[in-house]
């Protein structure tokens, strides 16, 4: 069963894929159902490899199944700082591939017609002055990039243009990025897969990996024999292997649905459908539903405890945001975990003692468009096609978080409030 959140609610027909039993072989096998894992498999089979795709619960069933559907462009947090690893020519190209990772979606959507509600257009929220002046750096540096699509500045007095809330002081319009139904994604991609055949298994948690030159990875059922093994469980990757597991702190983000508004006060909160995100640590993200509800959501959550109450916890927030809206039901409220990095960049590589086994994790909540990424370049890595791409991720070092798993919460918990704080000044 899926989260009680909206997406379950008002997702297409969710097929059931079958139980892993017995011992089956293939080329390659993939962990996790996600996003990453779906694409990874996608470009496999595209390329000839027979792949068996292993889920512990169903498709889409962690952060792929419950986010806040935002497509936003880029990947990773002030690329810059990589250039001593990587080098200027290595940073201009994760910035290339940042745009790439939007269009794969776009591409993979159209080309197989998936049902998700695709739609254009997204504002990043400047909460302060000095955020709105750093917009206009950001739209040159995406403009010399060669960035094809509309990007507008918006000053504070034209921003009930694109929102009706006098929080903000201006905004960067992207016509490249917008929103999507996540978990309808998911589903397509998964029907993409299987028809490419992909052999998908729901509810066969992976019990114990047998690392070598042939992998054996266990279910409680089965298990499978695989050359290769791709680890893409994210946040969800619990034990399942120490070293991973130690590169990434589970986070929760929570999203709150109100009821259907009628198309004259939807229009009045987001006059032109977009997506919309603001610049704290703790960020606000919200954007309507093809049905006319607000979806907001934020609050990241580093401690690794949820609120007692979802709805009444995030109800302030959209509050102080639309007041307008005290009065309008909200129907559904959930959470789920999603992966960070000490140097939010996606780790995308593979295990330095065996090299067979491949990982995507880490995407520090703008998975949506970088999963995509890290399915092509696992394919291209996997496939042996030597573009380079990959290593450009591999080689950049992710360190392990103090502690244990369970300390590191509570230390970058301590760590993250001192940013918060520091955007009070």
């Amino acid at each position: 069963m899926h989260t009680a959140s909206y997406y379950a609610a008002s997702s297409v027909p969710q097929p059931d894929y079958p139980q892993l039993a017995g011992e089956q072989r293939c080329d390659v096998c993939v962990v996790g159902a996600g996003y990453s894992g779906l694409n990874t498999a996608i470009e496999l089979a595209e390329r000839g490899f027979s792949v068996i795709l292993l889920e512990a619960r169903k498709v889409g069933w962690g952060a792929s199944g419950r986010n806040g559907g935002q497509l936003i462009r880029g990947v990773g947090h002030g690329l810059e700082q990589f250039a001593p690893v990587i080098g200027a020519e290595g940073v201009k190209q994760m910035q290339l591939m940042g745009l790439e990772a939007v269009e794969i979606v776009r591409q993979r959507v159209e080309r197989h017609a998936i049902a998700c509600d695709l739609t254009w257009g997204y504002c990043d929220l400047a909460n302060k002055p000095r955020e709105f002046d750093g917009f206009a750096e950001d739209a040159e540096a995406l403009r010399a990039l060669g960035y094809r699509h509309e990007l507008r500045l918006v000053p504070p007095e034209q921003m009930h243009t694109v929102i009706g809330s006098s929080q903000y002081a201006g905004g960067l319009v992207d016509m490249g990025s917008g929103h999507l139904h996540p978990l309808n994604l998911a589903l397509g991609e998964a029907a993409v897969a299987s028809g490419l055949g992909v052999r998908i298994f729901e509810r066969s948690a992976v019990t114990r990996i047998d690392y070598g030159s042939e992998v054996k990875v266990h279910t409680g059922q089965g298990s499978v024999r695989a050359g290769t093994l791709v680890l893409s469980c994210n946040a969800y990757l619990n034990d399942l292997n120490r070293e991973l597991g130690g590169k990434i702190l589970p986070a929760g983000s929570y999203i709150i649905a109100t009821e259907p508004l009628d198309e004259d006060r939807a229009r009045q909160l987001l006059p032109q459908n977009m997506a919309v995100c603001d610049q704290r640590v703790t960020v606000d993200y919200f954007r309507l539903s093809a049905d006319r509800r607000l979806l907001f959501g934020g609050a990241c959550h580093y401690s690794g405890r949820d609120p007692q109450d979802i709805g009444a916890y995030m109800r302030p927030k959209m509050l102080k945001v639309f007041p307008q809206l005290a009065d309008v039901r909200i129907d559904f409220q959930w959470g789920g975990m999603i992966g960070i990095g000490a140097n939010r960049l996606p780790q995308i590589g593979r295990l330095r003692e065996q090299p067979n086994v491949y990982y995507a994790q880490a995407y520090a909540g703008h998975g949506l468009n970088a999963t995509h990424l890290a399915g092509r370049l696992l394919g291209e890595a996997i496939s042996g096609q030597q573009s380079g791409r990959f290593d450009l991720f591999a080689k950049v070092p992710h360190i392990t978080f103090p502690g244990g798993k369970h300390l590191r919460s509570p230390l970058l918990a301590l760590g993250m409030l001192w940013h918060r704080l520091k955007e009070l000044v």
